[in-house]
């Protein structure tokens, strides 16, 4: 399994309520519809909480401001997500979810990567 990371600024002129609201209610429904076209295992929203704790952590570290929030996705393997590209569903799809970003999303702030988990610490059951 590959995973994408993305990480998320929001555009300028959305509230980080705004931003939480549609990026979980308009387009995380919308990775939905499309995700056989794209070939996505999972997708996970972690939505940023820009409070105290938040600030201390990041102060105590010395780390800017944060994301305003993360998108993980995960894909079998490197050739599935290369696959999505061939496939003319695959396109259309992955042009709709930018035209979609592109509402909410300060795309020039935002970054995105794909990485390889690896287990430090197992999760219990």
């Amino acid at each position: 399994m590959i995973k994408v990371i993305y990480c998320l600024c929001r555009r300028g002129d959305l509230s980080p309520e705004e931003f939480r609201r549609y990026w979980r209610d308009v387009h995380g429904p919308l990775v939905q519809r499309h995700k056989e076209a794209l070939g996505i295992r999972r997708y996970v929203q972690s939505h940023t909480d820009h409070g105290p704790m938040t600030e201390r952590l990041g102060g105590f570290r010395g780390t800017g401001v944060p994301f305003d929030g993360v998108a993980e996705i995960w894909y079998e393997s490197l050739g599935a997500l290369e696959a999505v590209g061939r496939s003319p569903e695959g396109r259309t799809a992955s042009r709709e979810l930018l035209e979609d970003e592109q509402r909410f999303l300060d795309l020039t702030g935002s970054c995105i990567w794909i990485g390889e988990e690896v287990e430090i610490i197992p999760g219990s059951d």
